[in-house]
């Protein structure tokens, strides 16, 4: 029997600006490349749709293929879709990526200490870090969220990560702030170094805004006056803000802290009662009421995973948005060309107090495991504090904190001006704690507390009454484990 040899790689990860592997011209392409090595078999797994889990494995149909392996290109030869339409069709830039692998290849270089990336998804990683661990096969070096370092570490104080306080001759702690690092210290362990501080802020699509005859919101009443005017000039498929569930609870938050000037969660006990929630809940369904945001129905029908890649934020429909001061470069990018972006402001007659908190935005940590924890060390020093790791990493990950790579890179003119004036408004502004369990999985996932309480009260699945009894009860449960 004549032996022959293939290769085993799925559609989805051929080469393409649309975010996804398509059966178009790369896919023919990489047939003649195989054909060309000598190769007789591509297995390229199943081609149906997938449903919960992405898996390929487990489609919603035997027979259905998956439409994201539709090239857009063979519609626009064919005279389904034009160039412009598929233009806008972004699916997040590489900034941060290109930005990190220049950064370690430059450490590389200077050390020859070799590194090898992995690259993955936001979301979901939490959960694929858990996988990495139970496994032991966690990486040397880990981006994190800081209240992950709560996550893994047990109540006896051990942790899957390791205390840097014991590479303190590597990594330059005097460089970041004290109140920073205490975010990302457990019983005296310091488990991780903070990259940036992050509040959210307002963000507003000043195009739109005057397509509407409109200035952009300075005060609460001016929003609340912005939904039905867009609605009647523009059409009812435009807003002047977009949140999401998750996005709807940080709002709701700022604004009850505004309100009362207490901190959400204080000693670990959520400090707010049922009768508090839903006046925040209130608050928020009056801004879907009165067409200022749309609804959680609406939003699902866009069909887009996130903010920046909704074709609705990219073409000017939804014209602001509430998000952290580190994302305004991705939001801005993602906008279609002709459209103005600005930072906004808070607004003061929200309440008597400078409500909102700021955090830790990310983090890196080392793992308990890593072979050889002082490399990983030098790695992270020469990220955030070297000269020209400070220069090539830049404000990719929000306005550095290191003092030195702060300082150097305001120099160098290399800070994003947008992000740089959205970060020093959030650090002037907010005056609240957060506390960790803010951002557990258990809340904040899709299938969350959060996702119930806000999406049910948008459904009317449930009353502002009963949507505040979810979150107290939900949130009370979490803080007591």
């Amino acid at each position: 029997m004549k032996r022959s040899s293939g290769i085993l790689m799925a559609i989805s990860s051929l080469p393409s600006p649309y975010g996804i592997g398509t059966l178009g011209q790369a896919a023919y392409d990489f047939a003649d490349f195989l054909q060309a090595a000598g190769q007789r078999y591509w297995q390229m797994l199943p081609l149906g749709p997938t449903s919960y889990g992405d898996s390929p494995y487990q489609s919603f149909s035997a027979y259905a293929g998956n439409p994201y392996f539709i090239d857009p290109e063979l519609l626009i030869a064919d005279g389904l879709l034009t160039k412009s339409e598929c233009s806008r069709c972004k699916w997040g830039g590489d900034a941060r990526h290109e930005a990190t692998q220049q950064a370690v290849e430059a450490f590389k270089a200077a050390t020859g200490i070799d590194v090898q990336c992995t690259y993955s998804a936001w979301s979901g990683w939490e959960d694929k870090m858990s996988q990495y661990f139970a496994s032991d096969s966690a990486f040397d070096v880990n981006q994190i969220n800081w209240n992950w370092l709560y996550s893994f570490t047990n109540a006896d104080g051990s942790s899957k990560f390791y205390d840097l306080n014991q590479v303190a001759d590597i990594i330059d702690l005097s460089q970041f702030d004290e109140k920073a690092l205490a975010q990302c210290t457990i019983d005296g362990k310091l488990l991780a170094i903070p990259v940036a501080m992050t509040g959210r802020i307002f963000y507003w699509n000043k195009t739109t805004f005057e397509k509407a005859g409109l200035a952009t919101p300075i005060t609460l009443e001016e929003l609340m006056a912005a939904g039905p005017i867009f609605a009647e000039k523009l059409g009812e498929d435009y807003y002047p803000l977009a949140l999401g569930a998750y996005d709807k609870m940080i709002l709701m938050v700022y604004y009850l802290e505004s309100v009362y000037g207490k901190d959400w969660v204080a000693d670990g006990q959520l400090n707010y009662t049922t009768e508090e929630i839903a006046k925040g809940l209130e608050f928020i369904q009056t801004l879907e009421d009165n067409h200022v945001i749309p609804s959680a129905e609406t939003l699902t029908g866009d069909g887009a995973d996130s903010l920046d890649k909704n074709p609705k934020w990219m073409e000017g429909k939804y014209a602001g948005i509430f998000e952290w001061d580190s994302s305004a470069s991705k939001f801005e990018k993602s906008l279609s060309e002709g459209q103005e972006f600005i930072v906004g402001n808070y607004f003061a007659d929200m309440g008597e107090y400078h409500g909102g908190f700021t955090k830790v935005s990310l983090a890196f940590a080392i793992a308990n495991t890593a072979a050889d924890k002082q490399a990983a060390a030098q790695l992270i020093e020469f990220l955030l504090n070297s000269d020209e790791g400070a220069k090539l990493m830049n404000s990719q990950r929000g306005i550095p904190l290191s003092k030195k790579a702060n300082v150097l890179c305001a120099q160098e003119g290399l800070l994003n001006a947008k992000v740089a004036e959205a970060n020093a408004k959030v650090l002037d502004w907010c005056s609240n704690k957060l506390d960790p369990k803010f951002e557990s999985s258990a809340l904040k996932n899709s299938d969350g507390v959060y996702y119930d309480a806000m999406d049910g009260l948008s459904y009317k699945d449930y009353s502002i009454e009963e949507a505040a009894e979810v979150l107290y009860e939900g949130i009370t449960e979490v803080l007591a484990k």
